[in-house]
């Protein structure tokens, strides 16, 4: 996620979240992304986007790109944000296919004291995710008897094997079938806090 952010970036925050209060701010990107960008793997989009301006341009990215352009809008908007990671199955109910790796987002609110995560991978017929400051309402329920689970933790950058597959591919529905199955993030270090840590 970029450091420095984009004109284009800024003018979103400028035309679309100036003066709102942290929990409407929160919800306003988490509609945004959820709604106005399109998941590549739903729409059938060959594009592949990574880096947050980008995914504002077109419009359109993986769950990780959507994740992506959601923390970066929420900092620059000055709440603070990071991603989270799961570990789902290919198909529902279905281990034998295996499993792949979904991002989430967390988001720090201040007038809580405490962190929320949201999913705002895009909603569509069986997925119905929606922004809570109770009970996560997230896009899929985690089964562990499936070899399902969330990483319950708060990364401050996206992870770099999920940023390194987004790079190396060109083609979304390539990727999906087949870039980021064997959940590289089990193995790998993973360096962020609990993710309901205050």
């Amino acid at each position: 996620m970029p450091r420095c952010f984009p004109y284009g970036l800024a003018a979103f925050v400028d035309a679309r979240l100036r003066g709102l209060n942290p929990v409407l701010l929160a919800e306003a990107v988490f509609v945004f992304v959820r709604d106005e960008v399109r998941h590549s793997w739903d729409a059938q989009g060959r594009r592949v986007t990574s880096v947050a301006s980008e995914v504002l341009r077109h419009r359109e990215g993986l769950r990780y790109a959507k994740s992506h352009l959601a923390a970066a809008l929420l900092r620059l908007a000055g709440v603070p944000a990071g991603v989270c990671y799961q570990r789902l199955t290919l198909r529902d109910d279905d281990a034998s296919a295996g499993h792949l790796v979904h991002a989430l987002n967390t988001v720090y609110l201040s007038p809580l004291g405490r962190r929320i995560c949201f999913d705002a991978r895009g909603n569509r017929p069986g997925v119905d995710a929606s922004f809570s400051l109770g009970v996560e309402a997230l896009a899929f329920p985690i089964p562990p008897a499936l070899g399902e689970l969330d990483y319950l933790r708060n990364e401050p950058d996206a992870h770099p094997v999920i940023v390194a597959a987004l790079s190396a591919h060109t083609d979304a529905q390539a990727l999906m079938a087949g870039g980021l199955h064997s959940d590289p993030l089990r193995s790998a270090a993973v360096a962020g806090v609990e993710r309901h840590a205050e």
